[in-house]
């Protein structure tokens, strides 16, 4: 039977020792960056829609569009397919909900550097 623990703290970095140590031989064991957080992912779409609303370079594109085009520079796989009835291509691939908290981190850097470079207003000011 597959384990999951997420590490919060000492007990369950204490119960993850112990499956480790009662685990079979030839076990499998993977540890992975925190999941991306409601903050990250609200903040990532604020800006996204600051972004789709400057029209930098003169690309009207939707949030959703603009989000998959920064994914698709950090490296991410993200497909297009053609829609139905002329709608034009939609986005497959790579979720944002998959990302890490370091890759939604990585993300949002992207967006601001190019963003920043390009004018954009951010709605949600700096916190000094």
């Amino acid at each position: 039977m597959p384990y999951k623990v997420r590490l919060t703290g000492p007990r369950q970095r204490l119960y993850a020792h112990q499956l480790i140590d009662a685990a079979p031989d030839y076990s499998t064991v993977t540890i992975a960056g925190g999941d991306r957080t409601l903050d990250q992912n609200a903040k990532m779409w604020a800006m996204l829609t600051d972004i789709a609303l400057a029209s930098p370079e003169g690309r009207k594109w939707t949030p959703e569009t603009w989000k998959s085009a920064f994914m698709h520079s950090l490296g991410h796989q993200v497909r297009f397919a053609e829609g139905l009835y002329g709608a034009g291509p939609f986005p497959l691939g790579f979720r944002t909900s998959k990302l890490n908290k370091q890759q939604m981190s990585d993300l949002i850097e992207v967006i601001y550097e190019y963003g920043s470079r390009h004018g954009v207003e951010w709605s949600e000011k700096e916190k000094t």
